[in-house]
């Protein structure tokens, strides 16, 4: 299960707003052990692109060391859908690194922004539930 604060759900949303026409991306930190999302790092899409995402690495860096100086991880990645469903492509199953992250996409098709997460692994995709946590 992925559990986000109310904030990192608005600051993904409205990063993933902000990006359009693009796909947005981020990454975001918290405690492993309990899926818990509690900073969101929002991050440059160095593809520039509608239909793909690349997180620039030097945002990454930045993320990974701000994560670590708070004693927290880099927990997942977080990307905007601007016209399809909240499902990762064979793209993003393609460029999925880490086993261990948890996949966020934002799907921005319908009226209201909608937030699915999942793990990949191997290439196989899983849902998981997403949890939306007080502060």
């Amino acid at each position: 299960m992925l559990s986000v604060t109310e904030d990192v759900w608005h600051q993904m949303v409205g990063h993933a707003y902000g990006g359009l026409p693009d796909e947005a991306c981020g990454l975001f930190a918290g405690d492993p052990d309990t899926g818990r999302a509690s900073v969101f790092y929002p991050c440059r899409n160095a593809a520039e692109s509608s239909r793909v995402y690349t997180v620039d690495p030097r945002d990454h860096l930045r993320a990974d060391r701000d994560a670590e100086g708070r004693g927290l991880e880099i927990i997942g990645v977080v990307h905007s859908h601007t016209h399809t469903e909240a499902y990762p492509s064979p793209t993003d199953v393609a460029q999925a690194p880490d086993p261990s992250w948890h996949y966020a996409i934002v799907s921005l098709k319908r009226e209201s922004a909608v937030l699915r997460s999942y793990r990949i692994v191997d290439g196989e995709v899983a849902e998981e539930a997403v949890r939306l946590d007080g502060r």
